[in-house]
């Protein structure tokens, strides 16, 4: 299987103007084997409650049953389960939740649309890409913000991007570069499938692809390569008087850029650009930063905050993000309050294992000061609620102190160099 994906990738990469065909046709049961070994086995269930391990007891049965369905256009999409998952800031971000037999086929799609246009996304893009991601993006633009030429930053918000992709656009976009009917079709039937609310209520699509779909990330990463970046690399760069920079991870994105003038053409034309294409931009999250020392300007990007040093030598350093904290620290004050009543041992294996994923983010070089204060500030609610799983306090701070050579908490370290 592997080998008839690297047999796409290499004619992909070598026939810029190439449409495939008989795509569809791939989906066949080696490749849904394939697929199926690499499924989450711990995913929450869609709308069949059908879990892994069900649908593995049978699982020749199943695979040759689904198969038979996508070749005689049998296979219906069922409904996407919708799950909100809280932001932090009051607001909520809807969750879509497929079926497994749909994630399955999800997965073997994406192969193939992996293998296609892995060979077509430029190099400024970061988001859901193997062997790239945040931390990637990150020290990429760190490197270009510290060279001298880098005077003007343009930030930008694109409202509810996964929610409002156009489907026909889309489509468009995809027959660039693929001439079959029958895998469209297939791409056609996850956009539209219906969406079950948390209140029981089913919503039918016109626009938009569910965030937490396995074919999701790559399908939004096609629609950002056709609206900005091709846009910005052959049309934008092109019309520059200065140097010009993009950095892509999804939805977001910064660009830098070495005139003034350049930055001011490239904000006017961007909401024309985005509205051709159904997106909208937010007004009070995009604007032009004034990027020189001495400025005292920041900007926030994937939950960093990037600042220029006023050093004799140009430096940029980075940080936390303010709201990227204050959301962290919600968070682990709600988990202490409600786990606090566990056992010590379950409690800080439970914490340690929040406390590693947070430094496996953050722990960035030059955050070191925010991740140390953020352990400091777990330590005092760690304190605060152990102290109330009762009417009378457990420990004083020496009798903390003591009970932490049992239980320690996760120290702060960089992982990323």
């Amino acid at each position: 299987m592997q080998t008839s994906l690297e047999r796409i990738a290499e004619k992909a990469r070598n026939k810029k103007k190439y449409r495939f065909r008989n795509l569809f046709r791939m989906i066949n049961e080696e490749l849904l084997y394939y697929s199926w070994g690499n499924l989450n086995k711990k995913a929450a269930t869609g709308v069949d409650g059908v879990t892994y391990d069900e649908y593995a007891e049978n699982l020749d049965e199943n695979i040759s049953r689904l198969v038979n369905n996508l070749k005689k256009k049998k296979y219906r999409t069922k409904l996407v389960r919708r799950k909100n998952i809280p932001k932090g800031n009051g607001k909520t971000r809807p969750l879509g939740i497929p079926a497994l037999e749909d994630k399955l086929v999800q997965y073997a799609a994406s192969l193939i649309l992996q293998s296609i246009y892995e060979e077509d996304f430029l190099d400024c893009s970061f988001g859901y890409r193997k062997n790239r991601g945040a931390h990637d993006a990150i020290t990429d633009l760190r490197s270009v913000l510290e060279n001298d030429w880098c005077n003007f930053v343009v930030e930008a918000d694109i409202k509810g991007f996964f929610d409002n992709i156009d489907h026909e656009w889309l489509i468009k976009m995809l027959s660039q570069r693929i001439d079959d009917k029958s895998f469209l079709w297939l791409v056609k039937k996850w956009l539209k499938a219906g969406i079950l609310e948390e209140d029981g209520k089913v919503l039918h699509p016109v626009t938009g692809t569910p965030q937490g779909g396995i074919i999701s990330p790559i399908l939004a990463n096609i629609y950002m390569h056709y609206v900005l970046n091709i846009w910005f690399e052959k049309v934008v760069k092109k019309y520059c008087s200065g140097r010009a920079y993009i950095c892509v991870y999804a939805d977001d994105f910064i660009c830098v850029f070495e005139n003034l003038g350049d930055a001011h053409r490239f904000y006017k034309s961007l909401s024309k650009r985005f509205g051709k294409f159904k997106l909208e931009l937010s007004e009070e999250k995009t604007n032009i930063i004034n990027f020189i020392k001495w400025a005292n300007t920041k900007f926030d990007f994937l939950g960093f905050e990037f600042r220029l040093s006023n050093l004799m030598k140009r430096h940029v350093m980075i940080k936390t993000s303010k709201k990227k904290l204050q959301i962290s620290i919600r968070n682990a004050t709600t988990w202490c309050r409600e786990n606090r009543c566990k056992r010590l041992k379950q409690f800080f294996k439970m914490l340690n294992a929040k406390l590693r994923g947070y430094y496996n983010y953050y722990g960035i070089r030059g955050n070191y000061v925010s991740i140390r204060k953020f352990h400091y500030i777990i330590k005092g609610l760690v304190f605060k609620w152990l102290n109330r799983r009762s009417q009378r306090n457990s420990y004083n701070w020496d009798g903390f102190k003591m009970m932490q050579k049992w239980y320690r908490l996760e120290s702060p370290r960089i992982v990323h160099v």
